[in-house]
């Protein structure tokens, strides 16, 4: 997650949400990681769990990311949501809960139920207060400006 959360400040630091991603395989070796770029890009999924599963992809030469896990410092979203179920990643470990936004645990349950063909394990609440204090500060910065 530290690493995720460097990435989160990374986003801050260019003016993109702060949000940031990482891939590991089973092993616990980053493979990809990433933070949003939806400002820069001008790109409304250029979320960090979606460019971060782009980038293992191509790391790996697969569409399919079994074995690995995600660290975001944000509950994902829907869309990433879907991303992550349909990448196959087996495993979630967020930071800071979206109760507007996440969709794993905050609203919808995506990849935890037997609706869909792939399941994820999960993990909320990791650096939890230090996730949410940088979108807070990132927030509060932007009202203040």
């Amino acid at each position: 997650m530290a690493l995720a959360i460097k990435e989160a400040e990374r986003a801050a630091s260019e003016g993109e949400v702060p949000v940031g991603a990482v891939i590991v395989d089973g092993g616990g070796t980053v493979i990809s990681a990433a933070h949003n770029l939806r400002e820069s890009a001008s790109d409304a999924t250029a979320h960090a769990e979606i460019l971060a599963i782009r980038r293992a992809c191509g790391v790996i030469g697969n569409w399919r990311l079994s074995g690995t896990s995600i660290y975001v410092t944000l509950e994902p979203c829907a869309m990433c949501m879907g991303a992550i179920v349909n990448a196959r990643i087996d495993r979630v470990v967020f930071g800071a809960p979206d109760p507007k936004g996440g969709a794993l645990v905050s609203n919808f349950g995506i990849g935890v139920g037997e609706e869909l063909n792939h399941r994820v394990e999960f993990l909320g609440g990791v650096c939890g207060e230090r996730c949410a204090r940088i979108l807070e500060d990132f927030f509060r910065t932007l009202r203040d400006s």
